[in-house]
């Protein structure tokens, strides 16, 4: 190999990664080489990555601390696939366990020399477009196929191009002068807080979870304020930076929400749908230095809400002196393995058991994950370990009677009930979650009693603050079979609700002495 084509690699792999003064030294590569960085909320230090091609044959190398690779692919045939995997983690499927930070890449086309392949969530979303396309859940899918055979270049260029239009305006407003022609997989980057690494830095990287199969699903894209981006949403810049600077800023003081979809940030797409937690910002003076991040995801139990990282992406800001709002129960109690079609893996993946009567826990022997209590106690045992505050919360009620079903007056209904065959235990949740506040000595703020009393308040207008969407106003709800007026949502809330209930959560608050340092900064 020529001192030219080794200096031309070198630098290639410097200007794609940055940070060259302190870069490794350059393998010996000739021929075509593959070279790129890979980013997830920053450079993935040390992530592991395996190139798989049309006809199934694999490479693997190793990123440096600055998220860097390269390597030969001499031998495989395109279109190449990239995967990497945070060091010390392999797990990117099983979803009874902690995902690991797993993202991957589709190079179209290769040739002799220098080939640039970064991976980043823009890549993984592009990635998980292809593999929908090919009738796989998501991108994970495609990856575990370990082979691009039978994928069409184009389709990764169209793709990939598809994706510009959610950051385009962020990459402008970046200064990246090339914004319009922009290739996540292909544009040099550099690793400088800047252009394109200034758009990555405030993107959250989210694998879906399929329901039927419990399986990782696809690829969604939300900003550092957790909120998503998409086609019709695309990235606010300044409004992300901002959210991750009061994030990081040890002035601030965090409330993480960790919740369901009763407390999530939804699309704008989906309004007048929202949760409590997108608005809990409000509750604050506005003069007060507090950021609550809102990572609550929709469908997600105690247990699979830390398993697939949302717990995670928000911890990692974590400081003495914060608090974590833990809001579960909803979706924990889908423990019926008699259910059709994801019965199964409910079980297997969502559903955690409550206590019985007399407070023990409950769970299948050699499975203590599946303990409600003890699934919660997780986020108290690493909140407490970062200094932080834990709060725990009973669920918001449904708006259902006696009779499990919509009506009044509204009695608690987050129990499961003996005699389904589908169920090994069963019991009260809400009952659980006071176990695990007196156990653990934790502030409780009972939201059920609160909005039961709420919701009997306002038998005549209950619909205004329950989702019960005009789909004459609200196109979205034109086609679904609940949250209209026609069929109104007993769990969800749209504005008017989710303003009232993070009113509730304030209260809560204030009404709980070991909480009065937090309740003075609240309105």
């Amino acid at each position: 190999m020529s001192t030219f084509h080794l200096n031309a690699t070198a630098a290639l792999v410097c200007l794609a990664l940055g940070a060259c003064s302190n870069a490794p030294s350059t393998p010996q590569l000739s021929g075509t080489v593959l070279t790129g960085v890979v980013v997830y909320e920053g450079p993935l230090a040390g992530a592991i990555i395996t190139v798989a091609d049309a006809k199934g044959a694999k490479k693997t190398a190793r990123a440096d601390a600055q998220g860097r690779y390269a390597l030969e692919v001499n031998d495989l045939h395109a279109p190449l696939m990239i995967s990497a995997v945070e060091p010390g983690n392999p797990n990117c499927g099983d979803s009874a366990r902690p995902w690991a930070r797993c993202i991957g890449a589709l190079l179209a086309e290769t040739k002799p020399g220098q080939n640039i392949a970064n991976v980043n969530v823009l890549t993984d979303r592009a990635l998980g477009s292809v593999a929908q396309t090919l009738k796989y859940k998501g991108p994970q899918g495609l990856m575990d196929a370990g082979t691009t055979a039978g994928i069409d270049p184009a389709v990764i260029h169209g793709k990939t191009d598809g994706g510009r239009k959610a950051v385009l305006q962020a990459l402008k407003d970046a200064g990246v002068a090339y914004a319009e022609s922009f290739d996540p997989v292909t544009t040099p980057m550099q690793a400088d807080g800047k252009g394109v690494d200034a758009v990555l830095r405030v993107l959250v990287h989210n694998r879906g979870y399929d329901n039927d199969t419990g399986v990782p699903g696809g690829t969604a894209i939300l900003d550092a304020d957790y909120r998503y981006v998409g086609n019709e949403e695309p990235l606010d810049l300044a409004h992300a930076q901002a959210a991750l600077a009061k994030a990081k800023d040890p002035a601030y003081t965090r409330v993480l929400i960790v919740g369901d979809s009763t407390a999530s940030t939804y699309e704008a797409f989906r309004l007048p749908r929202m949760g409590w937690g997108q608005v809990f910002q409000d509750q604050f003076k506005p003069d007060a230095k507090v950021k609550v991040l809102n990572n609550a995801k929709s469908g997600r139990s105690s247990r699979n809400f830390y398993n697939q990282g949302y717990f995670r992406q928000m911890a990692q800001y974590l400081r003495p002196g914060d608090y974590v709002i833990i809001h579960h129960g909803h979706n924990d109690q889908n423990c019926d393995s008699s259910k059709k079609g994801r019965g199964d893996a409910d079980v297997a993946n969502l559903c955690t058991y409550p206590n019985d009567a007399q407070g023990r826990k409950q769970f299948p022997a050699g499975k203590p994950e599946m303990s409600f209590q003890n699934s919660l106690e997780v986020y108290v045992q690493e909140a407490r370990a970062k200094g932080a505050i834990p709060i725990i919360m009973t669920p918001t009620t449904r708006v259902w009677n006696q009779d499990r079903k919509e009506g009044f007056p509204v009695v608690p209904n987050h129990f499961t009930a003996e005699g389904k065959a589908g169920f090994a235990f069963t019991g009260d949740y809400s009952r659980t979650i006071k176990d695990t506040a007196r156990a653990n000595k934790i502030p409780l703020i009972d939201i059920e009693a609160r909005t039961i009393a709420f919701a009997n308040a306002h038998q005549a207008d209950w619909k205004n603050y329950w989702l019960a969407a005009d789909p004459a106003k609200y196109s979205f709800y034109a086609k679904e079979s609940s949250g209209t007026l026609a069929k109104p949502d007993t769990t969800h809330f749209q504005e008017a609700g989710a303003r009232a209930v993070a009113g509730m959560v304030a209260q809560g608050i204030k009404d709980t002495p070991e909480l009065a340092k937090l309740a003075q900064i609240l309105r």
